[in-house]
């Protein structure tokens, strides 16, 4: 494979060639994608890549495409697991999730139902008398089942959901976080591959801080304003997650956010905003997070964000970035957006610099970031359920 997502030296993530291209599985791994760009009544300024509409293929030319050129700045990441399209987009890490196991017990001849069949069968798990912990026991033997495979298809981390029902609980997130990382253990996956990937709640906040000091990796997801990333940066959460158009989107129907208020008045786009001073936030002070954009609905905006950690593209980006050929002069025309150098520039005031704690959380976060965060629990929760209900219709499962 002449073509691949190229990583930094010390990136976690990695390319790599698989030859699970013959499996016809499709489940969305991290972001719905959308073809819309919404415009505020200000315009964004532009950011321009090169046109490619003279050339037919880099293959045939050998010059680099704009897959290659943005990779030099930022760790591109696919948004979904697609295995017909391994070759073309291998993923370099992996979410497992309850939409994971929903996708793939509507699968039943998927490469992972065995491990969630396996799941069932376990024996500790069977002999729990009680309903509501033998189908938890279920759920988490599944993830983890599910999540050991993928640690064999990707060479980077894979990053394991922690149940939303927990959101609230510090104390059951670390205790479930220790379950799962016991369950990982028995079956030879070592913690440094793995991220357990939590809400960015208070509690969640906390329970990141807690694990971390333990040298637990943790992945806090949900976080949709400067607040939640400043005190995720504190608490030492290794890689920390904004939803760039999940904001955008918020915007555009809805107003009275003070942080997304301001960045309108500017004419900038608040999604790409919070994105930026989180990532000067994060490198000005020193703190060891990672900074990843998801929820990127086109080119617009991965250009835009160009030197951020890492960028979770939608397929029709990674499609459209890879047919977009660029001659060698016109590599040089792509800007790296966020840097060092820029993150040293930048000024926080008084209030932002704050040591964060839940009443200065709270007081910060306005209605967008209390808004889209019940509503991504919501939406796990119910995930949760879905999975539950239907692993108790099939167990026992059928020939094992």
């Amino acid at each position: 494979m002449s073509l691949s997502l190229q990583s930094p030296p010390t990136a976690f993530l990695s390319s790599s060639s698989s030859s699970l291209a013959k499996s016809r599985l499709r489940f969305a791994n991290v972001s719905s994608s959308s073809a819309l760009l919404f415009k505020f009544n200000r315009s964004f300024p532009v950011i321009r890549a090169s046109s490619s509409s003279s050339f037919s293929s880099s293959l045939d030319t050998g010059l680099s495409t704009e897959l290659d050129a943005v990779s030099t700045f930022s760790e591109i990441v696919p948004d979904t697991v697609i295995f017909d399209d391994f070759e073309r987009f291998p993923p370099t890490a992996a979410t497992v999730s309850s939409s994971l196991l929903l996708g793939i017990l509507s699968l039943p001849d998927t490469i992972f139902r065995n491990a969630v069949d396996m799941a069932l069968a376990d024996s500790g798990c069977s002999g729990l008398d009680n309903p509501e912990l033998r189908l938890s026991c279920f759920c988490n033997k599944a993830l983890v089942n599910v999540g050991g495979d993928l640690a064999k298809l990707v060479p980077g981390r894979v990053s394991t959901e922690v149940d939303a029902r927990l959101a609230y609980d510090t104390h059951g997130i670390i205790r479930r976080v220790h379950d799962l990382l016991k369950l990982y253990n028995e079956i030879d996956v070592p913690p440094e591959r793995l991220l357990f990937k939590i809400p960015s709640t208070w509690q969640g906040i906390e329970a990141s801080r807690l694990l971390e000091s333990e040298g637990i990796q943790t992945h806090l997801t949900f976080v949709y304003s400067f607040a939640q990333a400043a005190a995720a940066a504190q608490a030492g959460t290794s890689v920390i997650q904004i939803f760039v158009g999940r904001v955008r989107d918020w915007a555009r129907n809805h107003s009275g956010d003070p942080e997304i208020e301001a960045a309108i008045q500017r004419g900038e786009d608040p999604g790409l905003v919070l994105v930026t001073k989180a990532y000067n936030y994060i490198h000005k002070y020193g703190h060891k997070s990672k900074l990843m954009a998801a929820a990127v609905r086109n080119k617009q905006d991965l250009f835009s964000l160009l030197g951020v950690d890492y960028i979770i593209a939608p397929l029709k980006v990674l499609q459209s970035l890879k047919k977009s050929v660029t001659v060698p002069d016109e590599k040089y025309s792509y800007v790296r957006r966020l840097s060092l150098q820029s993150a040293a520039t930048y000024n926080f005031t008084a209030e932002e610099l704050t040591n964060w704690d839940q009443l200065s959380l709270a007081s910060s976060m306005g209605p967008a970031s209390v808004e889209l965060l019940a509503a991504g629990l919501d939406g796990y929760v119910n995930q949760a359920k879905r999975v539950e209900e239907l692993l108790d219709k099939i167990w026992p499962p059928p020939n094992v």
